[in-house]
């Protein structure tokens, strides 16, 4: 009975830990509500660090770990890494053309609107939601794995994995928000949207906890998988977006600017 029910303890501590690291996902999406009149050059420069975070974000939360995690399990890590990458940047390949031809369908019945714009939010908010999945499972893991005392399994080391993705959840959930203020999105409707990217992490962090013999192998690929479609919509929507006025340059500084920001939070938390 009290082993079933420090079993127990693990989903409800892992439910605890997202609980507080979703919180944080809200506090970066908060930031629209201090933008009352965007101005063009400060979205597209929000833009830009948008994408810094998010490629930063693709390697150091993710791509590396996956490759570390492949090892201790004894899988091959690059291929594993390479399948996952693949894997999740040709999802959003194909979930691209697939909205490509659903718009043409609907300017071809005079249903035009701002496709494009909305397109762009929606591979933006899923891409990220994509990307805390595998977080969330990570911190189910890592409370699953304390709860059965698996070897190597510390509460210290499972809430410091928290902690640390929770505080890189800051600039993720300003990456979502500030874009679709920038297509035009009301900032509490904008604020709706970068939260519930991070309200995935509660509900997979149970589903690890509890099923944490058998993701483990899963994490890796998971990982890698995350890591491509961030890297697409980057590349795809991102980039190029934030490069549309005459102040390029400055663009291109901000995404440096972003990508600092995310790896110094990335190494300084581990």
């Amino acid at each position: 009975m009290l082993e079933s029910l420090f079993q127990l303890a693990g989903p409800v501590q892992a439910l605890c830990a997202t609980l507080m690291t979703w919180a944080l996902t809200s506090l970066g999406a908060c930031v629209v509500f201090l933008l009352r009149k965007p101005n063009r050059n400060v979205m597209d420069a929000m833009l830009g660090l948008a994408g810094g975070v998010m490629v930063a974000a693709s390697f150091w939360s993710l791509l590396s770990p996956s490759i570390d995690m492949a090892e201790e399990l004894g899988m091959c890590p690059w291929s594993t890494a390479l399948i996952g990458f693949m894997g999740g940047g040709f999802l959003l390949f194909w979930g691209d053309r697939a909205f490509t031809h659903f718009s043409q369908k609907r300017e071809a019945a005079g249903k035009n609107g701002r496709s494009a714009g909305f397109k762009r939010c929606a591979m933006l908010v899923f891409s990220i939601t994509l990307h805390n999945i595998p977080e969330g499972l990570a911190i189910g893991v890592a409370f699953g794995s304390l709860a059965y005392g698996l070897e190597g399994s510390t509460a210290v080391g499972a809430w410091m994995l928290a902690v640390g993705i929770g505080l890189q959840n800051l600039p993720e959930g300003m990456a979502v928000s500030l874009p679709l203020r920038r297509e035009g999105l009301s900032p509490k409707k904008a604020f709706f949207c970068g939260q519930l990217s991070g309200i995935v992490e509660p509900i997979a962090a149970v589903l690890g906890a509890i099923l944490v013999m058998h993701l483990q192998v899963c994490l890796p690929f998971l990982l890698a998988f995350a890591a491509g479609a961030m890297i697409y919509v980057v590349v795809e929507e991102l980039i190029p977006e934030s490069q549309t006025n005459e102040n390029k340059d400055w663009m291109a500084l901000f995404t440096l600017v972003g990508f600092s920001l995310m790896m110094c939070l990335d190494v300084a938390l581990g």
